[in-house]
């Protein structure tokens, strides 16, 4: 018995879909892994994990479904471009795995099967050396500081003095408006001085903002806000 599929597409058969499929949810089920085992932040998502090794299967089966078609390739683009995703990504990095995940499908699915399997293993290698060694870490800790002021009061040379007295650098990052307009909140990023505690920090803001809400955010930069 024939199991070609050839009058079907012209492109490929039924073991080509198999090495194709197999392959693919080997390869994102091992960037899967690394991506578990080098993930640092608090966000994790299991469901993203997942959807790395679907997604890597599913641009697998797209490609053998396109195959040399030019036309066919048109069609798919055009079906496609109605999708939208509406979930942001915390972390850069994420996307990194997201783009890995597809080129490893794109190639088990053209059958390159020793480029798929090569790029997945030397990528994934590189990944996790740059998380062993801790590659362009900046070994500087800064701390956000939120605090909210009532509004329509000037409270910033009082919180400008209270942050030179207790940290060795700051620059302000944004100011708004909450509550329909009854507090001001501010943000800065600080460098805490050495010897200093985060909660004198909050003790000396409050002192000068008539007991309003002070958040000091510690290790921001390897944390998700």
């Amino acid at each position: 018995m024939n199991f070609d599929l050839q009058e079907l597409s012209g492109t490929f058969s039924v073991t080509d879909v198999v090495a194709a499929m197999a392959l693919s949810f080997i390869l994102s089920t091992m960037i899967g892994y690394v991506y578990r085992y080098t993930h640092r932040n608090v966000s994790y998502s299991q469901s993203y994990v997942q959807t790395l090794v679907i997604v890597g299967m599913i641009v697998a089966m797209i490609m053998l479904v396109v195959g040399s078609n030019l036309a066919r390739a048109f069609s798919l683009v055009g079906a496609l471009s109605v999708v939208r995703f509406r979930n942001a990504v915390k972390e850069t990095r994420d996307v990194g795995f997201i783009f890995l995940a597809m080129a490893v499908g794109m190639a088990a699915g053209s059958r390159f099967y020793t480029l798929a399997a090569v790029a997945a293993v030397v990528i994934s290698a590189v990944i996790v050396v740059m998380y062993k060694f801790d590659w362009f870490a900046l070994n500087v800790q800064r701390q956000v500081v939120k605090v909210q002021v009532p509004a329509g009061e000037d409270y910033s040379s009082d919180i400008r003095d209270v942050l030179i007295r207790y940290t060795s650098e700051f620059e302000l990052v944004s100011t708004e408006t909450i509550r329909g307009g009854a507090l001001t909140e501010v943000f800065y990023t600080v460098r805490m001085k050495k010897g200093t505690e985060p909660s004198d920090l909050v003790t000396a803001l409050q002192e000068r903002t008539s007991g309003q809400r002070v958040t000091v955010l510690t290790g921001y930069d390897t944390t998700d806000l």
